[in-house]
């Protein structure tokens, strides 16, 4: 089964900051998709912790968007569980997140790979035990002197159209690997879309 998983940090005052571009991500993926999120108890057969919210994809083998609500540096302990219980192994989970090593906007597809800075990273790949899953990452801008900060803060005025488009371009990716499978197609397809002249 596949399992896309946004992260972000849960509760309003959190909408639209840096740190939950994947969040953002997987409402618009819900949204076209006609998808309601659930909260984590209501999924079949699950036993587990759940501190998470989901959505059903039935349109691609019954796969999963999920939401972590455990604080973003916990997010492993939430998607290792499900991971184990759902996924044939890690390759079947897709992560989406911002990252502050990346220009505002900038978007880049990666079969595995080390967690960077990212702290929501840095725990499932801990919880894990393995950094072989494909990820996408959302430039949110470069930090300055403080990136605790930075990644709390929302975007303004122009910074917000563009993290905007640049959503709506990551969920095109995302619907695109549910519906084929095909990781290196779509990293093929959607990087010489968004890097023309690459």
């Amino acid at each position: 089964m596949k399992l896309v998983a946004g992260l972000g940090n849960p509760g309003t005052e959190y909408e639209w900051t840096r740190h939950n571009v994947g969040f953002q991500v997987l409402d618009v993926v819900a949204r076209r998709e006609k998808l309601i999120f659930e909260p984590g108890r209501r999924l079949e057969g699950w036993q587990g912790r759940n501190d998470f919210e989901f959505a059903r994809l039935p349109k691609f083998g019954d796969a999963l968007l999920v939401k972590p609500l455990a604080y973003m540096n916990l997010s492993g302990d939430v998607l290792a569980p499900l991971v184990a219980q759902r996924c044939e192994s890690p390759a079947e989970l897709f992560v989406v997140y911002d990252d502050l090593d990346l220009p505002l906007g900038v978007k880049r597809i990666r079969p595995h790979g080390s967690a960077g800075t990212h702290n929501g990273m840095r725990s499932i790949v801990k919880q894990l035990a393995t950094d072989r899953f494909p990820r996408l990452r959302v430039g949110i801008g470069p930090a300055g002197t403080d990136a605790a900060r930075h990644v709390l803060e929302r975007f303004h005025g122009k910074e917000q159209v563009e993290i905007e488009i640049a959503v709506a371009e990551a969920a095109d990716a995302l619907l695109d690997w549910l519906a084929t499978g095909d990781l290196a197609g779509c990293m093929t397809r959607f990087h010489s879309r968004w890097n023309p002249g690459d």
